[in-house]
């Protein structure tokens, strides 16, 4: 048998490695498969409660002497539970209907986070008197737990219960808005140039090296870059989008180009070829036709750049993107920050109400790429498809 023509002394350990190397790679994509499982569990349940926001039913008064020590406006025993968010907002709440002048409403208000996380059966650092009312109120009705509009409808705030996203949400497409107008049709037309026009000699050569060694450097190098640049020489508005989004353009640029060139690179020369044949210039060829079949990769690239700056937060911080602000920016020129600085500050705070509000900012921001990364793949399939 040995001496069979075809034996193969090595085949049966072949064959064993290989039922190795299997097994290997199956055991590596269950054991990812389950982490990221448990880190998607273990942050939605951590982010669940953040949904909920406790609020109290209590005899608010209006008159001329509440409106001096707003805290005056509710009984003594309620002052602790409710939250001072709420009482500092019964100014604007005479302002905005002044016929509550005079009168004594119940009303659904919304209560301290020390409460809320009393409710939620969290660590909460409540005196045995506020716990005794708390209860008091479960009794009668007087307390419950409602959707949290605040978390989507309000900005920062000094007060776990009173803190939201929505600055932070408008402050990121804001900044993402900036950094694709900039940043997407540079790419693309570095790309085109160096791919379709550019002359293959030691300058075009140094440009691709230096392109390639730009998208693997640390993120904060441009964070600093942008900075000295747009701030510091240019004198552009300090935490504003347009810095920001000026920064990640330059963040996002070299994966723009890279990504774009693949593309490009990836369309036969038989379509070249034959517009050289039917007489087109090099400008035609590539714009009507080199480009519209390129632009699949170059879609999908520039969208995972995008995806990539959206979770950055060292270069912004470094602009000063990272201060608190609790009303939403209306222009790119006015200061602003961004969800993953939003999410920095909250994760650094030390109330316990902070902790879920992180997971649940950080959520968004996974649904969001998630967002992103579909538009991507829809954007390829359908002109792949035109195409």
């Amino acid at each position: 048998m040995n001496n069979h023509p075809f034996h193969d002394p090595g085949l049966k350990a072949r064959h064993r490695s290989a039922r190795l190397f299997k097994w290997y790679a199956t055991a590596s994509i269950a054991l990812t498969l389950a982490f990221l499982c448990f880190f998607l569990f273990d942050m939605g349940r951590t982010a669940f409660p953040a949904l909920w926001q406790t609020y109290v039913k209590v005899d608010v008064s209006y008159s001329e002497k509440t409106l001096r020590l707003t805290s005056k406006a509710i009984d003594r025993k309620y002052r602790k539970i409710v939250s001072r968010a709420w009482l500092r907002n019964i100014r604007r709440q005479v302002e905005v209907k002044p016929e509550l002048m005079g009168h004594t409403l119940s009303q659904w208000v919304l209560a301290d986070d020390q409460v809320d996380q009393y409710m939620k059966g969290h660590h909460y650092n409540l005196k045995v008197k506020q716990i005794a009312v708390v209860e008091a109120l479960k009794v009668e009705g007087a307390i419950e737990m409602r959707w949290n509009n605040i978390f989507f409808a309000r900005g920062d705030s000094k007060l776990p219960e009173n803190a939201g996203l929505l600055s932070a949400l408008i402050g990121s497409l804001l900044t993402l808005g900036v950094t694709m107008l900039v940043a997407f049709p540079l790419g693309v037309m570095t790309a085109v140039y160096l791919e379709e026009f550019a002359r293959d000699n030691t300058l075009t050569r140094f440009i691709e090296v230096n392109i390639n060694n730009l998208a693997a450097i640390p993120s904060i190098l441009f964070g600093l870059l942008g900075l000295a640049v747009f701030i510091n020489l240019f004198g552009l508005p300090r935490s504003s989008p347009l810095v920001g989004g000026l920064t990640l353009a330059l963040m996002t640029l070299p994966i723009i180009i890279v990504s774009a060139r693949a593309a490009l690179r990836s369309v036969p020369d038989s379509i070249r070829q034959a517009g050289y044949g039917l007489g087109l210039t090099r400008v035609q060829i590539v714009q009507d036709h080199v480009l519209p079949l390129a632009m699949p990769g170059i879609l999908t690239g520039s969208v995972i750049g995008v995806a990539q700056a959206m979770g950055e937060t060292a270069p912004l911080i470094i602009i000063g993107m990272i201060a608190f602000i609790p009303d939403s920016p209306t222009s790119i020129v006015e200061a602003a920050t961004v969800l993953p600085a939003q999410i920095f500050t909250w994760a650094g705070l030390p109330e316990r109400a902070y902790v879920e509000k992180t997971a649940a900012g950080i959520v968004v921001i996974l649904l969001i790429l998630f967002l992103l990364n579909t538009i991507a793949v829809y954007l390829r399939k359908k002109y792949e498809i035109k195409c």
